[in-house]
């Protein structure tokens, strides 16, 4: 079936990524927004936009048979979930689908599958993935389940069956800690999700997390568009990502990428999705989850394979078969994801709502911004703090993290702290460069105040760049027009620079 109009169940720069896609298809596209985003740039791209609630998102966002029902009203054909919200609920899927929609995704069944930890592990157990050792079903009893774990070996990880995001996840070092965690991971769990199912696993000390990316017809062909590396992380969720990895063999990508196919087929996937695994140091590889959706850093794979995954998705949906062949992708390049949070990297990372009295993204070759903000907008408190991503591509890795360091530089926000200071601090960094780093980067090596020194010395270089400027041939004269007197330049004046 041919779509004609998308509405994009979601806000911010994902809404704004799906409908650039779709205006180039010549699809119209239904934006959906709460009170609190009615100035939203997703809102005025779109051909047409409706208010589904106030702004906290189980009144607006959530709202499954209001979005429906918006749908049907404007004569849409088809419903693109973006991420987070309901992109990962079976029941909406199926909504959809009930309502004579088209869901731009998977079916109601692969995201019940994969949407349980257990229930995925088992699915790529019957394929022979490698997987980390502990158990296939959820814990009911927790004397057996603490038996296992001393089994099993400590450390351990708790985890949510239905988890996701770093919640419901405990870390367990020792017997002398089990009870107590146990039941912090089941409160989290319950909390986050409305299910308190948890199950026990090996605790990889110093794992990378790679991710592979598939794509699926309905025809029954998969293929994937190989690894992004997202192991600088804080609180379990990604901070930096690239593609590719810098650690991979051209085997393992191999059979890390045909593993996520057979994940795929596992469950009759069809759509975008991504097969994550960690890997250790001797880089032995385990099967860990899978997205049912879109990534928020999917933009690196689209740079270095050239392929447009939301016209894939909708391409799909309209039960397409796939025009790429596994053998037709190559990796052409490196690309590098940052996610520009408004966050206090200083304060533990401690989140921040403002407003953003400058905004002003780089510019230039091999620089891509997905954004939903501009100058003047507020940060609200109701939904997930990214402000943006920051994607540079290069012909290889150092002159793509030199072009990211490049464009961090030139990035200019005031009114919040952000991120872009810690990524900043990532790249420049020898465990970095080197690509021995896994996902205790910031436990091992960072330290708040080498932020401040960073910020400090660019400040300094600044004015230094300023005062040469000023006492060039003309310098004297143009500082003397202007009121400057040169001996009192100093970083000082550079307290709002970009990195506030």
């Amino acid at each position: 079936m041919k779509i004609n109009k998308i509405l994009v169940a979601n806000r911010g720069e994902i809404a704004l990524r799906v409908m650039r896609s779709a205006r180039e298809m010549g699809i119209k596209t239904v934006a959906i927004y709460s009170e609190a985003d009615r100035f939203s740039p997703h809102v005025k791209y779109a051909d047409e936009a409706v208010c589904v609630g106030a702004p906290p998102s189980a009144q607006s966002y959530l709202q499954m048979d209001k979005i429906i029902e918006v749908a049907k009203n404007l004569g849409v054909d088809a419903i693109h979930p973006g991420y987070g919200f309901l992109s990962e609920r079976a029941i909406f899927s199926q909504k959809v689908a009930d309502a004579g929609l088209i869901f731009i995704g998977p079916s109601p069944y692969s995201i019940e599958v994969m949407g349980s930890k257990i229930e995925a592990k088992k699915a790529a157990d019957r394929f022979g993935i490698p997987l980390v050792p502990g158990l296939k079903e959820a814990i009911t009893d927790i004397d057996d389940a603490k038996q296992k774990a001393k089994e099993i070996g400590y450390p351990i990880l708790i985890k949510a069956s239905a988890g996701g995001g770093g919640k419901g996840m405990r870390i367990v070092n020792s017997e002398s800690e089990f009870d107590e965690q146990m039941q912090r991971a089941i409160s989290e769990a319950t909390a986050a999700f409305g299910d308190g199912s948890v199950f026990i696993e090996k605790y990889i000390t110093s794992p990378k997390h790679i991710e592979i990316q598939i794509l699926g017809d309905q025809h029954g062909n998969v293929i994937y568009l190989f690894e992004r590396e997202c192991s600088i992380q804080r609180r379990h969720q990604k901070l930096v990502e690239e593609a590719p990895s810098s650690c991979l063999t051209p085997d393992i990508r191999k059979a890390m990428g045909e593993c996520a196919v057979l994940v795929a087929k596992a469950c009759n996937y069809y759509g975008a999705g991504t097969v994550e695994f960690v890997v250790d140091n001797a880089l032995n590889f385990y099967f860990l989850e899978m997205n049912t959706r879109l990534q928020v850093e999917h933009p690196v794979t689209e740079m270095i394979t050239g392929v447009d995954l939301v016209k894939q998705q909708i391409f799909i949906a309209e039960g397409k078969p796939l025009s790429i062949r596994q053998e037709d992708l190559k990796i052409h390049g490196h690309a590098l994801e940052v996610r520009v949070c408004a966050e206090d990297p200083a304060n533990n990372f401690l989140p921040e709502v403002g407003k953003l009295h400058t905004y002003r993204p780089p510019r230039g070759v091999g620089i891509r911004v997905d954004d939903g903000f501009e100058e003047g907008m507020e940060i609200p408190i109701y939904y997930d703090n990214m402000i943006a991503k920051l994607i540079t591509y290069a012909d290889n890795r150092t002159d793509a993290i030199e072009r990211m360091k490049r464009a961090i530089d030139e990035f200019q926000i005031t009114g919040i702290q952000t991120t872009l200071s810690f990524c900043h601090y990532v790249l420049g960094h020898e465990a970095f460069i080197s690509g021995k780093f896994d996902t205790k980067f910031i436990e091992k090596y960072f330290k708040p105040e080498d932020i401040a020194t960073q910020v400090q010395a660019g400040e300094e270089k600044i004015a230094a760049a300023l005062i040469s400027e000023l006492l060039n041939s003309n310098g004297k004269n143009v500082a003397k027009n202007n009121g400057i007197n040169t001996a009192q330049i100093t970083h000082s004046n550079w307290k709002k620079r970009k990195y506030n």
